[in-house]
């Protein structure tokens, strides 16, 4: 017998054609009602469980490969941040070698979990898919011999029913329909037993197959914590160095300023005609030291003048040469003054090196002046009595707002009648005891006296 192509013989696919027909008839006729129909509705339930099973499988299986494949992708995506985070951290740098040993263990906890995945997850759904195309192979394979049983159920009905019963065909017509029953029910036996046991372990895979995923998850999670917990540290670590190296340049440059302004200072201390930059905040409401010379020129000033029985005026020169010396800032400050109790007009008042002294005792201010000129001068300038420990005047450059009830309020071009603390030990640094000029002439009351910022003023 000739054949056709590799183990298929002429014969054979003649048969194959015609067992195709005779399925193709006894359909036809069946869904015309010519012809009976097996029907098993119980078998028919457990096929659509099995393509609903198979159905869900599939998309499973699609799913856990697209979620490997992000995993995969999201390995290579962290390895190039980690690798760029290690490239760009330089070596002097707080935990270097912390950071490239975190490089590796994120590197390889990824390598990890995708093999876990793949294992546990992936290849158990392959496994559990396998299966299902011998089974639907064998589903198929039973419907075709349920038609060639119904064929043959058929076909021996008809020539039962014929007029001319031809024994030797009817014989043969039954042998064919016992062979093509056994065929069926031994498939659909064997088929009715494997169905519901498959439908059921699809529970058991699904549990499988998410606990493995669930806990491989939450075991990369967890030791992933732990690496970004790290990597959290060493940058809160790095930013702390970086913020104190800042703060030590921050504080070098304060340092360097402040030895500047404090040099300027020094600088308009020692010029009358150059006072210092304004103030950019109030002063701290600290007190100061007292300042025991300031006590001394006080006491200078408010001494009576000596006259020429007292000292003659080379003892007096010698004296005032020696102060000068010993406090040449006091001598800035609190200037020369012939009579502590009147205000000079020093814009007027030419001033010469030497006084002079009158036979009488009388004393003659500096240029030569006599008592009576002295006295004009002052009524000039000084036309009300001044308070008791009135030490000099000054003028407000800025305002300033009084935060205590012992403070003075100062308006800018305020005159302020500048006072010795009746307790030394009380005045603090910066700030001056004082007297409104204006409230002094019109109620001569010394209680409304007050402290106020020093450098808001300017003395004159």
């Amino acid at each position: 017998m000739a054949e056709t192509g590799k183990g298929v013989t002429a014969g054979k696919l003649a048969i194959t054609v015609q067992k195709r027909l005779s399925r193709a008839q006894e359909k036809v006729l069946q869904k015309l009602g010519k012809a009976d129909e097996t029907r098993d509705e119980v078998f028919e339930e457990m096929v659509a469980n099995f393509n609903k099973q198979m159905g869900e499988g599939t998309k499973l299986q699609k799913d856990l490969k697209a979620y490997l494949t992000a995993v995969k992708t999201m390995h290579e995506t962290s390895r190039r941040l980690q690798d760029c985070l290690a490239d760009m951290y330089e070596p002097e740098w707080f935990g270097k070698e912390e950071m490239d040993a975190l490089v590796e263990d994120t590197d390889t906890q990824w390598l990890d979990f995708h093999q876990n995945v793949t294992d546990n997850s992936v290849l158990t759904m392959d496994s559990y898919l396998a299966q299902f195309a011998d089974i639907k192979a064998r589903i198929a394979k039973r419907d075709r011999k349920m038609v060639d049983f119904d064929s043959a159920r058929h076909h021996f009905s008809s020539l039962q029913k014929g007029k001319k019963k031809d024994e030797a065909k009817i014989a043969k017509a039954e042998e064919e329909l016992g062979r093509a029953q056994k065929i069926f029910e031994e498939l659909n036996v064997e088929l009715q037993d494997q169905l519901p046991v498959l439908w059921d372990s699809r529970v058991g895979v699904y549990v499988n197959t998410f606990q493995s995923l669930a806990g491989h998850q939450e075991r990369f999670h967890r030791e992933m914590s732990k690496l970004s917990q790290n990597l959290n540290d060493i940058m809160t670590k790095l930013e702390e160095q970086r913020q104190l190296k800042k703060d030590g340049t921050t504080a070098a440059k304060t340092a360097a300023a402040g030895k500047s302004e404090e040099a300027n200072h020094s600088r308009a201390a020692t010029s009358p005609t150059r006072p210092g930059p304004p103030p950019s905040r109030p002063p701290p409401s600290l007190r100061p030291q007292h300042d025991e010379s300031l006590d001394d020129d006080i006491a200078d000033v408010n001494a009576e003048p000596r006259t020429p029985q007292e000292c003659s005026w080379d003892s007096w020169h010698e004296q005032t040469a020696a102060d000068d010396e010993e406090h040449p800032q006091e001598q800035l400050q609190v200037g020369w003054d012939y009579n502590a109790q009147t205000d000079w007009d020093r814009n007027n008042a030419q001033l010469h090196s030497e006084p002079t002294w009158h036979d009488d005792g009388a004393s003659v201010g500096p240029g030569g002046w006599g008592d009576d000129e002295v006295q004009s001068s002052a009524s000039n300038s000084s036309e009300y009595e001044l308070p008791p420990g009135f030490l000099y005047k000054v003028k407000a450059i800025h305002e300033y707002a009084a935060t205590d009830g012992d403070e003075l309020e100062l308006t800018i071009g305020d005159v302020v009648l500048v006072l010795a603390f009746d307790n030394p030990d009380e005045q603090d640094d910066g700030w001056l005891m004082g007297v409104q000029e204006s409230v002094w002439k019109r109620s001569k009351d010394i209680s409304s006296k007050g402290v106020f910022p020093e450098n808001f003023t300017q003395k004159f």
